[in-house]
């Protein structure tokens, strides 16, 4: 079925241009910087933090998503979720592969003319564990077939990270390819320094960025990673936005920051700019700076680190089975009062401890969340609780999160419970009066 498009409406003519070295991309003739967003809820606020576009995976639910983005003035890199080999996907069954490229050829007839259209975005880290280079001769042929038939939108492909091999499969085998997106996390500072090195010459958006990935993060000796806090993140997202993104005027187009929502991925708080009940988290203050020139009006509340028994994240954190403990989190609201920031009545202190998850999964793979584990709290007050270990050994997370108002803070921290015999007994660790701490911010 076409799209069901209001009469006069238009595709936007999207096209690239090369001034003087300078790639840009053009929107009706006029300069177009992605200012984006990975993800499709919450879009009045992507407007109104000064994103202008966004980025989904797959053409599921595309024809609403198209409607609602044009609605609000933003446009639309619409994925199509070329299949991976890792989920099964033979490249040598040539029916297969026909069946596959003759839907997203429908596809592309179906939402060509679509005003909100920005670009495509045909395959998504297709080369993650896998070994037939097949599959860039199907992203060719999508490609080719876009050229052919729709005059108005350029094409990219994504790859996991920046390697130089992929960089010539795309060159060699999808010759149609317009523009290379890259998914990249810990690893972003390579992507201006490496691209043109590895033989790309044209335009590149980096797809999807954020904290550091689960895989790229120090661990702990159960094996554990580590997660950087919510106030450790926005700051990763302010440096490599202004450092890495920004900074590459020459070739880089844009952006799509990862994640526009909220997922269960290694943790419920890993990749999401949102928590699970659609609260802002402090990255968003700085996307909000960075792309709008200002401070949104409200801030949001940072956590300055997650403390059981006086020892951090980085540190070996091992209990004994039951054994009582204490736990400190300090916070502060940033652009706040001094007297509203270090008041623990402005803030609502949420608990949790989970076991640490059973089901972790690569490539952004739906996953389980993990286990919540009840009844471990045994007193709170202000900033600090005491709370009773599990009796079962095993490895958990204890998680923090800092309400004030719509925002939040959050922080977790990985620890080993073991059989309390090894562990000497229970004992309770006290801390010395804690005095609150400001922050700086970029």
């Amino acid at each position: 079925m076409a799209a069901q498009l209001p009469v006069a409406a238009q595709p936007a003519k999207i096209s690239l241009i090369q001034n003087n070295g300078q790639w840009q991309l053009l929107k009706n003739g006029q300069p177009y910087y992605v200012k984006g967003a990975g993800g499709t809820v919450q879009l009045d606020l992507l407007v109104e933090c000064g994103g202008n576009t966004i980025r989904t995976w797959g053409i599921d639910d595309a024809q609403r998503i198209l409607d609602e983005a044009h609605s609000k003035g933003l446009m639309v890199m619409l994925g199509m979720w070329v299949q991976h080999e890792r989920h099964g996907f033979d490249y040598d069954n040539n029916l297969a592969v026909q069946k596959q490229i003759q839907h997203f050829k429908s596809v592309v007839d179906r939402y060509k003319n679509h005003p909100a259209l920005l670009m495509w975005g045909i395959g998504n880290e297709v080369d993650l564990f896998y070994s037939n280079t097949k599959v860039w001769h199907s992203i060719q042929a999508i490609a080719k077939y876009i050229h052919e038939t729709d005059p108005n939108h350029p094409t990219c492909t994504v790859t996991a990270g920046l390697d130089s091999m992929e960089v010539q499969h795309v060159l060699e085998k999808a010759p149609d390819i317009d523009i290379y997106g890259v998914n990249t996390y810990g690893d972003i500072a390579g992507v201006p320094k490496n691209i043109g090195r590895f033989g790309w010459t044209g335009p590149y958006m980096i797809t999807e960025w954020g904290p550091n990935g689960h895989w790229e993060s120090p661990v702990t000796p159960w094996n554990a990673a580590i997660e950087q806090t919510s106030r450790e993140k926005a700051d990763v997202y302010w440096e490599r936005y202004v450092k890495y993104i920004k900074a590459d005027s020459q070739h880089c187009i844009g952006s799509y920051v990862f994640l526009w929502g909220q997922k269960q991925e290694y943790t419920l708080t890993w990749y999401g700019l949102f928590t699970k009940d659609n609260k802002q988290t402090e990255a968003i203050d700085n996307l909000y700076k960075l792309w709008n020139g200002k401070w949104p009006a409200t801030p949001t509340p940072s956590v300055g680190g997650l403390f059981i028994n006086s020892k951090g994240a980085s540190d070996t954190l091992t209990v004994a089975a039951g054994s009582l403990n204490n736990a400190l989190v300090k916070a502060a609201l940033l652009r706040a009062s001094a007297e509203e920031s270090k008041n623990p009545n402005s803030y609502k202190i949420e608990w949790k401890m989970l076991a640490e998850s059973d089901d972790k999964k690569a490539g952004g793979d739906m996953e389980n969340e993990a286990a919540e584990i009840s009844g471990f709290i045994k007193k709170v007050k202000d900033f600090e609780l005491q709370f009773k270990a599990p009796r079962q050994p095993g490895a958990y997370r204890l998680f923090v999160t800092i309400h004030y108002k719509n925002k939040v803070a959050y922080a977790n921290v990985p620890f080993q419970v073991k059989d309390a015999a090894a562990e000497g007994g229970s004992k309770v660790l006290r801390f010395k009066k804690f005095d609150m701490q400001s922050f700086d911010q970029p």
